[in-house]
């Protein structure tokens, strides 16, 4: 006897009710191009997981990010374009995220996801800037734009300072499948911002080994622009990133979660660096196809089809709303989204037509483009046909006048918008946030006075030197966010012959002092495993020394550290002031 159809129903409400969302693993790589998996057609190496990852899921023939880091990075985690954010820099403070931008962390944590982030982050380090402060319960890593030793540097987790476990991507990855197990019984959001292959080129033995002395047989369209050294490494990155990929399927596999998990793959820029990548003009930092398509693939089985292609343009902007409508995540964005929810692409339902037919746009610095589905305009405002000629070499604007004068004027339309949103940066640097226990105050973000020396031009993994006067000094145009009482921490290096300096370190009339008691001596570090020369400064064996306590009150103004007795011929290396509030 058969029970009837709605008894049937009813029975099976309880777990329909019960039936979890599924779980979100997000994997963004640092300076990977389009070409740099053998999924693409790249033979000088191999990235199984990656490819098999593909093959279980779909990928995108044409997806794009910016042509840099932190602006991709803010436009996954907002929907939006990055100048609306407030991202025009990869350091000094332009790196930060607009306060009143809702992310994606935020949108899932209020779903009642546990949230945590690994790597990367690259979009703001004080909080509500902090990964803690933007929708991630969890974080370990470092918020810099680049970092000046992959092998047990100095990270933080959650704002403390701690000290790395081994190679940084196998370290973000162990920590990210802990934070899985962990958290196996409820829905999670894992947001894994590898740091690779952007440079200092480091890589273990087992992978460099392997690509030291091969034979590659694939080749930069100008064979001559490649660098030997950097392109062998950056290729053995990847293949140490497809290997740590590997490691979370395997994870969610164990745990029986791949059923229940989306998991997606995709890169923040073009390659770091002139190596094979589909005969595409352009790199890293150019809006030029080959600057700014990416790689992307995401899997969901038993929703997402296997080996689906999707033809559909997609972006980063695109991620959010995509994934929260997968996940059945409501939200009310504050602001209007850039990006567009491509959900029904993936599930195989019919594509709507704005979806057919949008525009994607891309700028960084003075250079913009804008890409249709057949069409680009380059920076340089010629007008080209990727389907035909995807490596952007035959200018066809004067035989599409009136198509090239839309582009153009449409091209012409966003950058003024975007200049306008964007508007003029007069953040301060937010230091005693009460919403966070610690306050990382890096050099990079301090501005030298008198004879004092940044370690490198680029600041976000730099420290300050040569600090020989009394007349020298540091300052950080802050905002203390609620009065306190506060900690403070140095990490500093220092050689015996100068120990004894005292510094000062003063905001808005509270000051407080203390003497370097005890040698640091440290030589430079990262050379010795270094694969090719790097451009980024080289970094030291920081060590803390408590400076004190002492008690600011709420406001802006000038944050500074000078020194008022220097007995030896330097006061110190400085590398960071640690806040810890007390009460």
């Amino acid at each position: 006897m058969k029970l009837p159809a709605l008894f049937l129903s009813l029975l099976c409400l309880p777990l329909l009710l019960s039936a979890r969302q599924p779980n979100v693993v997000v994997i963004l790589t640092d300076d990977q191009g389009w070409g740099d998996l053998s999924l693409n057609g790249n033979s000088n190496l191999s990235t199984p997981n990656i490819d098999q990852l593909a093959a279980e899921g779909a990928s995108f023939d044409r997806f794009y990010v910016c042509p840099v880091c932190s602006p991709t990075r803010a436009e996954f985690l907002t929907g939006r374009y990055h100048q609306r954010g407030g991202v025009y820099s990869t350091s000094a403070g332009g790196e930060r995220l607009d306060q009143d931008e809702l992310t994606i962390g935020d949108v899932f944590r209020s779903a009642g996801y546990a949230t945590g982030a690994y790597g990367k982050w690259h979009n703001g380090m004080q909080f509500p800037y902090h990964p803690n402060g933007r929708g991630f319960d969890d974080f370990y890593g470092f918020c810099s734009g680049h970092w000046g030793d992959y092998f047990s540097p100095m990270l933080e987790h959650n704002g403390e300072i701690v000290t790395g476990d081994g190679f940084v991507v196998d370290d973000f990855t162990n920590r990210a499948m802990n934070f899985i197990e962990e958290n196996k019984e409820k829905p999670f959001f894992v947001y894994l911002p590898y740091n690779t292959p952007h440079s200092p080129m480091q890589v273990p033995d087992r992978f460099w080994n392997k690509f030291k002395d091969k034979d590659l047989a694939m080749h930069h369209r100008d064979p001559e622009k490649e660098e030997d050294l950097h392109l062998r490494c950056a290729l053995a990155m990847c293949e140490n990133i497809d290997w740590n990929v590997g490691r979370v399927l395997e994870k969610l596999n164990a745990l029986d979660l791949t059923e229940d998990t989306i998991v997606i793959y995709f890169c923040d820029n073009g390659p770091n660096g002139w190596r094979w990548n589909g005969g595409m003009k352009g790199r890293k930092g150019s809006t030029d196809e080959g600057g700014v398509r990416s790689p992307m693939i995401i899997r969901w089985p038993g929703k997402i089809a296997p080996a689906t292609r999707i033809e559909t343009l997609g972006s980063a902007i695109d991620l959010m709303p995509t994934l929260a409508s997968m996940a059945g995540v409501s939200f009310e964005p504050r602001k209007p989204l850039d990006g567009k929810d491509l959900s029904s692409v993936l599930l195989g339902e019919t594509p709507a037509n704005e979806l057919q037919n949008r525009k994607v746009f891309s700028a960084w610095k003075n250079k913009a483009s804008v890409r249709t589905a057949k069409y680009r305009i380059g920076n340089e405002g010629g007008l080209y046909d990727m389907e035909k000629d995807p490596g952007q070499g035959k200018d066809v604007r004067k035989q599409k006048p009136e198509l090239h004068a839309e582009l153009t004027k449409e091209l012409r339309q966003w950058k003024a918008e975007m200049v306008k949103e964007l508007g003029t940066d007069t953040r301060p640097f937010v230091i005693a946030h009460p919403g966070h226990a610690f306050t990382q105050i890096p050099a990079r973000d301090g501005v030298p006075h008198g004879g004092i020396e940044r370690s490198n031009k680029f600041p976000n993994d730099s420290f300050f030197g040569n600090w020989t006067s009394k007349e020298d000094r540091i300052v950080w145009t802050a905002e203390v966010a609620e009065s306190g009482e506060f900690e403070v921490l140095i990490y500093y290096t220092c050689d015996p012959e100068d120990v004894g300096a005292t510094v000062e370190l003063s905001f808005n009339g509270a000051a407080l002092s203390g003497t370097i008691s005890e040698p640091n001596p440290s030589p430079l570090i990262g050379a010795e495993e270094d694969r090719a020369p790097r451009v980024e400064s080289y970094t030291q064996d920081w060590k803390p020394m408590k400076l004190g306590t002492i008690s600011l009150e709420k406001g802006e103004g000038e944050l500074t550290l000078r020194a008022t007795d220097i007995p030896g011929k330097e006061v110190m290396d400085f590398r960071l002031l640690l806040l810890k509030r007390l009460k």
